[in-house]
């Protein structure tokens, strides 16, 4: 019986990371991430996976299986579960995680907390969770067990000696399945490519303690939200120097409230206190540590940096420290924030000026090591832009990979006995837009219009036409909105030449009298501007509407 691997996202891609595997016509996803919008995708809120072909196989679906609690693979979690409602299985921490954005959404779940190394029977699949360390705990690799060999997913992983926590990528456990043979291996290659290794999580204690220590007033910190580790090395370093701890953000403050419950953060409640209280103590007694770390508009340190947050002011007394890197898409984001908090006075350490950030992946040597542990008969590089997958193909072509395959989002792999085959765009892979309450009703038109009317603004075309002689009852009316500062004298020569486009041409207005206006307006613009804003029609009959009335 063969074992088809279906791409959703995360290939080719930073986010939306999502795979289908499929077993005697049954199939269990795992994650079901979503990708934040690029600075193109104007209005969007959201970037989903197509999974129109699983929501037509509704019946065919048993389970969803987390690798870890990053919004990249299990932020769209929520939008899949309103469609189709199966059992997910994680670690406590990654369903917990899961579970605040499902709850909003007021779904029913159905979450399975599994313990790491214990087989799972769900249908056709047997899968075992097995620990890996990255930038949120309790993160996970797993192993399917299939009738044409073990398949392997590393999730997001990193080799850390000395993790925060002491939970380590298993290593022994992955070698001990590829004595016994691991037929298919999906495995991380975001730092494909960068050389050597990464240092440690705990590595970046003394650096970050130092900065607190030397701070003359408030540290205001900031990194990712489920990043515990980071949070409680932040938080050490000012327990450390007598601070009192504030959180602000509602992810900051979720994640951190789970996080204790959970027994993963370890925080002295009588050095916990709110933001207010916070700021009615001397300024060199406190520590907050706040959500923003990517820019995001209207994130706590953004506000701060504004100087529009309702408790936090800065002054040339406070220290930031940022410690994260922009994720591929937010670099401008968080370059302005950091220019915004320098302007207040404020001394400000991020990953390009102090050491206070290393990364949750592993980079090529790493790579190469876990490839030799694992030793599998064929590599499907994941989670990665293109050039990412490539470099990480190459690693595994050096290191003796049997078969490597690079693949993109909507392809799928086939394994069938001695064969591996591949599918090329087996299922649609699209972006779907997430944008208010709206769930893939924007399309890729809709962004250019929006893109264009950022770009060129708007003019809006008022017209009256007589209804019995097809001529204009009143001169055009012309506005404008994010088109020129002082546009009213083009603005009337445009008005001037459609009412003289009427008169020559009536029945070509009375045809498509949308059509028609915009063909006139946009010839002068484009010819006196070189602009092409949006051409609004708005074009009523009021003889017309009399006979109506009558």
């Amino acid at each position: 019986m063969s074992v088809r691997v279906t791409f959703l996202g995360g290939l080719g891609e930073i986010g939306r990371n999502c795979a289908a595997i499929e077993i005697e016509g049954q199939i269990a996803l795992i994650d079901c991430g979503l990708m934040f919008p690029e600075e193109d995708m104007w209005g969007v809120d959201l970037v989903l996976p197509d999974w129109r072909w699983l929501v037509d196989r509704r019946e065919d679906i048993r389970c969803v299986v987390l690798t870890h609690g990053h919004e990249d693979h299990m932020g769209g979690l929520g939008y899949f579960l309103d469609e189709v409602n199966v059992p997910v299985f994680g670690t406590r921490l990654s369903l917990a995680i899961a579970a605040g954005r499902v709850e909003e959404m007021g779904i029913e779940k159905d979450f399975r907390p599994i313990p790491d190394g214990r087989w799972v029977i769900e249908g056709p699949f047997a899968f075992q969770l097995i620990p890996v360390s990255h930038s949120v705990p309790e993160g996970s690799g797993v192993v399917f067990d299939t009738s044409e060999g073990l398949v392997v997913h590393t999730g997001d992983f990193k080799l850390d000696p000395t993790p925060v926590d002491d939970r380590r990528t298993d290593l022994p456990t992955f070698a001990r399945f590829g004595r016994e043979g691991v037929r298919l291996l999906l495995s991380d290659s975001t730092n494909a490519e960068r050389d050597g290794v990464v240092p440690s999580e705990k590595s970046l204690g003394p650096s970050i303690r130092a900065i607190v220590q030397q701070a003359p007033g408030r540290v205001i910190s900031t990194c990712f939200s489920s990043h515990l580790h980071r949070v409680q090395q932040l938080a050490d370093a000012g327990l450390d120097s007598g601070r009192y701890l504030a959180f602000i953000g509602r992810s900051m403050e979720r994640n951190v409230r789970i996080g204790t419950d959970l027994g993963v953060l370890h925080l002295p409640e009588d050095q916990v206190v709110k933001i207010g209280e916070a700021m009615g103590l001397p300024q060199e007694e406190v520590m907050i540590i706040t959500t923003g770390s990517q820019g995001e508009p209207f994130s706590a340190l953004s506000l701060v940096a504004g100087g529009r947050h309702r408790w936090v002011k800065l002054d040339q007394d406070d220290t930031v420290l940022i410690s994260a890197t922009p994720v591929p898409g937010n670099e401008t984001a968080v370059s302005r924030v950091i220019s915004d908090l320098t302007r207040s006075g404020a001394r400000v350490f991020h990953g390009r000026n102090a050491y206070v950030h290393v990364s949750g992946h592993a980079t090529a040597e790493e790579l190469k090591t876990f490839l030799n542990v694992v030793r599998p008969t064929t590599l499907v590089p994941i989670h990665g832009e293109y050039r990412h997958l490539s470099a990480h193909a190459d690693l595994a072509v050096e290191m003796g990979v049997p078969e490597v395959l690079v693949l993109e989002d909507g392809d799928a792999v086939i394994l069938d006995g001695e064969e591996t085959l591949v599918e090329r765009g087996a299922v649609e892979s699209r972006y779907v837009y997430v944008d208010g309450s709206g769930v893939g009703d924007i399309r890729e038109s809709l962004l250019r219009e929006r893109a264009q009317l950022g770009d060129d603004g708007v003019v809006v075309v008022s017209l009256m036409f007589d209804a019995d002689s097809g001529q204009l009852a009143a001169h055009p009316g012309l506005t404008s909105h994010g088109f020129m500062d002082d546009a009213a004298e083009l603005l009337d020569d445009v008005s001037s030449a459609i009412e003289r486009a009427v008169a020559a041409d009536p029945r070509r207005f009375e045809r498509d009298p949308a059509l028609a206006v915009r063909q006139v307006a946009r010839k002068i613009i484009k010819a006196e501007t070189g602009r092409r804003p949006v051409v609004l029609p708005v074009i009523c009959s009021p003889g017309r509407d009399r006979r109506r009335r009558r």
